[in-house]
Parts: C-alpha cells; structure tokens; sequence
C-alpha cells in the first residue's frame, strides 16, 4: 500500500537479552504520503522547488523505516545533500552546513516518536525574532511573518514555562509552508510547521501557534502511547494553550476562543448522536484505520472538557499547572497512557482520592 509493509528482522538465537546490536537498512523513498514535492509553480515565490514532510499520525512509515508507533521513541541524526541555494530544515536541537559539499547535518538528541521527524527544503530565508526563536519563510513572505511574529512568540514561551516548567527543546522556530500544506499546523520539535495562509488573520495566528507551543511540554514532552488516546497530547495541548492565552491575552479572549470551540463541538454532536463511537475519549480503532481519521473537535475538545474538569476538581488552577508540571517533570521524554495521567492525579490530590472522585458517576 502507500504506507508500505512491515519489515521483520531475525536476531540472532546467541544475542544474549540487553546486548547491543546494530542494524543496518539500505531502503529509497519513493512518492508517499509523508513527503510532499512542489513544482516553483505551488509556491508563493513560484522561484524553486519546494519538498516538506508531514508525519503524523502514521505517514512517516513511508519517509524512512521505523517503530511507527508512539510508544516507540529515540534520538536521530540525518545527512542531507541539496542543490546550491535551497535551504534544508529539520526538527533537531542541532544543525551544521558544509557549504563546499552542499550538505546539512542534523541531530535531534531527545527521544521523540517517529511522527516527529520532519524535514523541509526550499527558497527560505529567516529572521531572528526573539532570544531563542527564528522565522523561516519564502522570501516575499518573511517580512509579514516577522511583523506579525517579533517579540511575542517568546512572550508565549515564557508564559508557558511559568505554568509548565522549562522549555526543554533549546530553540522554539517557526518555517512557513505553501498553501498546499495539508493541515493548519504541525508540532515538530525545535521547528513548528504552520500554514503560510494564517499570516492573514492575527486571532488564528494566536490561537494555532499557542497551541504548537503547548505541544511541546504535552505531545512532545509527554506522548500518548497509544493513537487510541490522542486526547492525552490533544486535550492537554489544547488545556495548557487556553492557559497560557489566559495569561498573556487575558480571561475574556480565552472564554469567547472556547465558548466558540465548545459551541462546534456540541453541534457535532448533535449531528453525529452523543453515542457515536467516534465521540468516545477513548476510540477503539479498528485493524487498518489510519489514526489521522481520529483527529476531530473530540479529540481536542471533549480531551479539553475533561483535562478542565479534572481541574476544576482542585479549586484552584494553579494547584492543577503544579500538578501538571510534575507530570511532565515524571514522565517527559517517554509515552503514557490516560491511566497514568490518572494515577499521578489522584497521587498529586490524596484529599480528591480519599472522597474517591474517580468513582463518581458520569
């Protein structure tokens, strides 16, 4: 199929269990659907071509060959030739350039699932838009992005780090893509992808790129071990981002962003019936449906219901941002499922165990 085959490899009957072992795979990406080509045409500068990956949720099996589950994660490193003048970003914590050979070199040196691994090349120039944060962009749309960009992003973060913790990425930049790009944002290490078209509206900048920020302490940090319970990265995300708006825009930007939200949500559920299967937190995904089929207002807002609801149970907010920092600090660079979300909650809050919440009903 487009998303290729399973590959098993024999190891040999005399590997003794935790001895450690190499293997080697000569593979070539053909077309698929994590790796996207464009003619100069499909560009905004129509100058040079233009490729970018997208990997979630389970696309990346046809870039390269991996555990394509995130329960699965490691570090990587990638070498990358390219034609004089086109530029090459990966999501890695670090990057040189041999300008004499045309080749870039990449390392991400946190364990990240596979669905984060991401590669872009083409007419992009950059700007330094805060302490620790770049714009990349076409050339003729770098100077709107920085307008639109310069000083706030680190805003967010240090926003983000007063609730959560620190931000443990390095770098925060931002590359932004042709209109082709098949969704609005994407939360790749080091270097969110968003869509070039979002420039046009300073609310939904605000709002999807909070929201990528968010990602990088719950989805990146912390992962949903499981495509069934997306929700863990995709509610907390969408948690933590109202959060952090809260704190730098104020309570009433957040109330009208969520009340319309909420407002969508209900609507879809009428449309498709409160007992809808897809409704479920917890979707049973059934043998060869792809993952991405699961990205809904569910999974964002009904996650967002209940990681609120959960907070509500401790009064205030902000014993529920410590609780979450520790939740990150316990789990980050590994996978989880809600149950440990869960358990660590209960833990967090004995008072909140002892009156034996998790047995209410509803």
């Amino acid at each position: 199929t487009d998303y290729g085959s399973s590959l098993t490899v024999s190891l040999p009957a005399a590997l003794q269990p935790h001895q450690p072992f190499q293997i080697i795979v000569r593979y070539t990406t053909a077309d698929g659907p994590a790796i996207w080509w464009l003619d100069p045409e499909l560009t905004y500068g129509n100058a040079k071509p233009f490729v970018f990956t997208q990997g979630h949720s389970v696309c990346n099996r046809s870039f390269f060959p991996c555990f394509d589950t995130p329960a699965v994660k490691c570090t990587y490193s990638a070498t990358v030739k390219a034609p004089a003048g086109i530029q090459v970003l990966m999501s890695a914590t670090q990057s040189t350039y041999l300008e004499e050979e045309g080749v870039y070199q990449f390392y991400m040196e946190y364990p990240v699932p596979a669905y984060l691994v991401a590669l872009v090349a083409g007419d992009l120039i950059h700007a330094d838009i805060g302490p620790r944060s770049r714009v990349w962009a076409e050339p003729c749309l770098l100077p709107t992005a920085i307008s639109k960009l310069s000083g706030i992003v680190e805003r967010w973060l240090t926003a983000a780090e007063s609730l959560y913790g620190p931000y443990i990425w390095g770098r925060y930049d931002i590359v932004f893509l042709p209109p082709s790009f098949p969704i609005v944002a994407m939360e790749n290490p080091c270097l969110t992808f968003i869509i070039s078209s979002i420039l046009e509206s300073d609310e939904f900048l605000i709002i999807d790129v909070i929201h990528e920020v968010a990602h990088s302490w719950f989805g990146n940090a912390v992962t949903n071990a499981t495509w069934e319970e997306m929700w863990l990265s995709e509610g907390l995300a969408t948690y933590a981002q109202r959060r952090i708006t809260t704190e730098t825009y104020g309570a009433a930007f957040t109330c009208l962003e969520t009340a319309f939200r909420l407002d969508a949500l209900h609507r879809q559920m009428k449309l498709l019936g409160e007992d809808n299967p897809v409704s479920k937190l917890q979707v049973k995904l059934e043998p060869g449906v792809n993952p991405s089929n699961l990205m809904n207002l569910f999974t964002y807002e009904k996650g967002y219901c209940f990681v609120y609801y959960l907070s509500q149970l401790c009064g205030d907010p902000r014993h529920f941002d410590s609780f979450l920092r520790a939740y990150i600090e316990k789990y980050k660079f590994t996978s989880v499922v809600a149950q440990d979300l869960l358990d660590s909650f209960l833990n967090f809050f004995p008072e909140l165990k002892e009156q034996c919440v998790e047995s209410k009903a509803g």
